[in-house]
């Protein structure tokens, strides 16, 4: 491969400003969120030298160029469509060209929908740091909103925890805490992704407990 200087601060510019153009008004997968993830990736970094930094952030900051809604019925292809959008944008901004393969499939296979194994340390990184974000209390506050655009109600009236029905996290939103969050830690690509997702999940499930036992009107811990 070309050996290129990775100026990952001048790169890390670029690729917001053309995550911020491509961006709609979708608050949980905004700047913000981008920004997030390429933080979850540092803290992944240091334990995979063998991981190529730029692709790793060329991945972070473009993986949500097309972002279709949770409900949309082509959802599965977005992670796709973004690296093929991704692909072509590098390439008139001069990204090194050897590199464009491994960020479009660290790009496609970061969606838990599409369900594409991630071939490449760069890829498991960038899988485990964009999860990592749907998780704690960020991922909490990202599960309402999501919740909120689609319709969906808080939480089932009288059995909020999903104890005697199946759980429906399309009509309630607490259900999602269970139905998919709580897979997430098992599913982490790198041991780091998995002890900082052990970590955010007992955040989620300390506040699934809380919420269901005001919900029901009982003493905290008493759902």
């Amino acid at each position: 491969m070309t050996e290129v200087p990775q100026d990952l601060a001048g790169w890390r510019t670029k690729l917001a400003a053309l995550a911020a153009g491509a961006a709609g008004n979708d608050g949980a997968h905004d700047a913000n969120h981008l920004d997030r993830v390429w933080r979850n990736a540092q803290a992944l970094l240091p334990h995979h030298p063998e991981a190529d930094k730029l692709v790793v952030l060329a991945a972070c900051y473009l993986h949500d160029l097309v972002n279709l809604p949770k409900n949309h019925p082509e959802r599965a292809q977005a992670s796709r469509r973004s690296a093929q959008l991704a692909r072509h944008q590098l390439g008139w901004m001069g990204f090194p060209a050897d590199k464009l393969d491994a960020v479009a499939h660290a790009i496609e296979a970061h969606s838990f929908s599409a369900a594409i194994p991630a071939e490449s340390i760069e890829a498991r990184i960038v899988q485990d740091a964009d999860r990592l974000d749907a998780l704690g209390a960020v991922g909490l506050a990202r599960m309402f909103y999501i919740a909120g655009m689609m319709g969906s109600s808080l939480a089932h009236p009288d059995d909020p925890l999903a104890e005697r029905r199946a759980a429906d996290d399309k009509s309630y939103s607490l259900d999602h805490i269970a139905v998919k969050l709580a897979t997430l830690p098992g599913k982490m690509q790198t041991e780091g992704g998995r002890k900082l997702g052990l970590e955010r999940l007992a955040y989620l499930e300390s506040f699934r407990a809380a919420f269901a036992a005001e919900w029901l009107g009982k003493p905290t811990g008493e759902a």
